[in-house]
Order: structure tokens, then C-alpha cells, then sequence
């Protein structure tokens, strides 16, 4: 099973959500592009967290600086970010690939996300969280994703829960919640294992 991980903003707890995949399903994980490094580094998080011994870590295709778009913070250094050379790793085992931002994030001036996922033709987990406008943010997720015709596994669903607006996201998209995170006071591999254990996949 190879999986695509995109939120419907920044923020929303894609890198968690990621690793909460990567450990249920011992699979690999690949984050094709990392801005803001160092010291942010995605791939770096998710193998702090997971404790089992099958998952592998592929390296990033692109490492970019500056902590903004791709496509911006590749000009800033000089980059032309080349989409055929998004090209996923070769394992044996299911892979967790984790998108950098939103859906409609640029990674040139002519390329988004939403078209690098038609290319990859991999189902996506959608991640949001609990926020005024979150519901408008995810259901204009699913609605772009639906209108390209790709498959959406569920949703992972971050923060306090608002059973208003949970409500309303699953009863009108009809998706399932895959799990529920919580904000948690520190992250570990036990934590993250014990949510793992929650994940419910269709």
C-alpha cells in the first residue's frame, strides 16, 4: 500500500499524522520535499518516533532552506524545482509519502501538489485539524481532490475535539475518520505506537 499525506493547511499535524501511519503500517517513509532545513527535517521526526524495526527512511529530493513554499524557497537559493525527478523510492514495502503543505502549494510556477499526486495516482489520507475555517479548508480539500478523481482513504482527524465540526466533515464527505490525535504534551514512540494501534483503515 503506498500512501499519499496531504493537510489542508499548514500546521495541521501532517509529520504526526505521517508517523502514526508509517508505525501501523510498517511501512517506509519518504517526504519528497523539505523546506526550512535545517532544522526542520520531517524525515528526521518520523524515525525519532517509530520504534519498529521494518520501516526504512528514504532520503528527500529536495532540501531547501528557506521556510516557505517550495517553489519560493527554491528561488531563493537558486533551485528549479524539476517534477520528473519526484520520483518515489523503490522498496518492497508499502510507503507513507508526506506532501509538503496544502494541497494547491505551488512547487513551481506551474506545478502544484494536487498535480504531482495525479501523477503519483496514490490514494490520499487527508489530515486536518480543529480551527475556526477548518471545516471550510477541509471540505474545499476534498472537494479538489474529488474533482480530479482521487481516491481518499479518510480523513486523520488532530487537536481537541469539536463535535460539531466533526460531525459535519464526516456525515458530508462520507469519509471515514482513519484515527483521532490528540494534542499531546510530548511526543514518543510509545505514544505514537498507541495510536497507531487506533488506526482503522477501510
Amino acid at each position: 500500500m503506498h500512501l499519499l499525506v496531504a493537510g489542508i493547511g499548514t500546521e495541521v499535524g501532517k509529520t504526526v499524522a505521517s508517523a502514526v501511519l508509517v508505525e501501523a503500517l510498517q511501512a517506509d517513509y519518504w517526504k519528497p520535499i523539505q523546506s526550512g532545513y535545517p532544522p526542520d527535517s520531517d524525515t528526521a521526526t518520523v524515525r525519532s518516533l517509530i520504534s519498529n524495526s521494518r520501516s526504512r527512511f528514504h532520503p528527500e529530493t529536495y532540501l531547501l532552506r528557506e521556510p516557505l513554499s517550495p517553489h519560493a524557497a527554491a528561488a531563493a537559493e537558486g533551485v528549479s524545482i524539476n517534477p520528473a525527478r519526484l520520483i518515489p523510492p523503490t522498496t518492497g514495502n508499502s510507503l507513507v509519502a508526506e506532501l509538503a503543505g496544502g494541497l494547491m502549494v505551488p512547487l513551481t510556477d506551474t506545478y502544484l501538489n494536487i498535480d504531482f499526486i495525479v501523477r503519483l495516482g496514490w490514494p490520499v489520507v487527508l489530515v486536518t485539524r480543529n480551527y475556526l475555517g477548518s471545516i471550510n479548508h477541509t471540505l474545499l480539500s476534498v472537494e479538489a481532490l474529488r474533482h480530479r478523481n482521487i481516491p481518499i482513504v479518510g480523513l486523520i482527524i488532530n487537536g481537541p475535539r469539536v463535535a460539531a465540526t466533526e460531525s459535519i466533515l464526516l456525515s458530508y464527505t462520507g469519509l471515514p475518520c482513519l484515527v483521532r490525535i490528540n494534542d499531546e504534551p510530548s511526543l514518543t514512540p510509545e505514544v505514537i505506537l498507541g495510536y497507531a494501534k487506533q488506526v482503522r483503515m477501510p
